[in-house]
């Protein structure tokens, strides 16, 4: 997919992201750090544990190499240590993807969701508001949909059932978001990403974590009769959708994106079985609480603003991710 919106040369000064160690921050660092967009880019993470602290810095080293990146270990919680940050480095756009993922997890400490994902969010558009900033562009999911009965999920749809607490306080920091639009006029997009896989795809998740199983002869978890379906997006197509809302002009927009092609869970097995050539053993469990039936995007609004057009399917995206497995052990 083409760029479609430039960055206008004046905007050029410096880029903050947050939870650039991650899936998705890592990768987004490394494409705008080799298209050159902006003068300096600076980057927080605090290394949650959530997953191996190993896995983050190796996911960030090879954008490090750059000399106008400059890495912050900085809880987003952390007002004063985020205040130096802006106030040091002119930060002129925010793109905020650090939280606390993950739907099931949410369900045993939802107190440490809320505080993290909710503070967190409300303690960065606090300081893009006393620090100018132009752009603000919040990382969000499609968990804010819950189980809709419509589909394919519409920017427009009702979100005021989520069925998680994760879902909630992505909500919840829309809505910071949109609060934060109309008072103080910060221009703010809001992207709700569907089920996002590819190399460096943490390890909880479904696609990483049936593969080790598999390759190891261990069974893995299999919820429900197999027919729950998500709309699996391909890591890059998100980067690109990231990257085409930083030349977007607007006040305030939430846009969906995904890939728009909803996948059955024993579908998914089976291209995973395919691509390692080796067979699934299931362990047969009952639906989880806090998992939604179906996730379906509607990616018109994305299409028509951003031009975005996912380009990888889900056969040669699990191929991709087989190989990097491979390559990764």
């Amino acid at each position: 997919m083409g760029l479609r919106n430039e960055i206008p040369v004046e905007t050029q000064m410096s880029l903050l992201i947050t939870g650039a160690a991650g899936f998705i921050g890592s990768h987004l660092l490394q494409k705008i750090s080799s298209l050159g967009l902006y003068d300096k880019i600076v980057v927080i993470d605090n290394f949650d544990d959530f997953y191996p602290e190993k896995i983050k810095r190796l996911n960030i080293a090879p954008a490090l190499e750059n000399k106008n990146i400059k890495l912050c270990e900085v809880d987003i919680r952390d007002l004063e240590g985020c205040r130096k940050i802006f106030e040091d480095e002119n930060v002129d756009t925010v793109i905020h993807l650090a939280g606390k993922a993950g739907v099931r997890p949410s369900l045993e400490d939802p107190l440490l969701y809320e505080d993290i994902n909710c503070r967190g969010t409300l303690t960065l558009l606090e300081l893009s508001r006393k620090f100018n900033v132009k752009k603000f562009i919040f990382g969000s999911s499609s968990s804010v949909y819950g189980n809709n009965k419509k589909q394919p999920f519409s920017e427009l749809d009702d979100v005021n059932a989520p069925i998680s607490p994760y879902g909630a306080t992505k909500r919840t920091c829309e809505l910071y978001c949109k609060t934060y639009n109309q008072i103080y006029g910060m221009p703010i997009i809001c992207l709700r990403f569907f089920t996002v896989y590819g190399p460096r795809q943490r390890p909880d998740l479904a696609i990483h974590k049936f593969a080790r199983l598999i390759k190891k002869d261990a069974p893995i978890p299999f919820f429900g009769d197999g027919t729950t379906k998500r709309d699996y997006t391909f890591y890059s197509d998100i980067v690109n959708g990231i990257i085409s809302c930083l030349g977007l002009d607007c006040k305030f927009e939430i846009i969906n994106l995904g890939n728009s092609n909803p996948i059955e869970l024993r579908r998914l097995i089976e291209l995973i079985e395919t691509a390692l050539n080796k067979k699934a053993k299931l362990q047969k469990l009952p639906e989880q609480p806090g998992d939604v039936r179906v996730t379906y995007a509607d990616i018109g609004k994305a299409n028509k603003l951003l031009g975005y057009k996912p380009e990888v399917n889900i056969e040669s995206g699990i191929e991709i991710f087989a190989k990097w497995l491979k390559q990764d052990d």
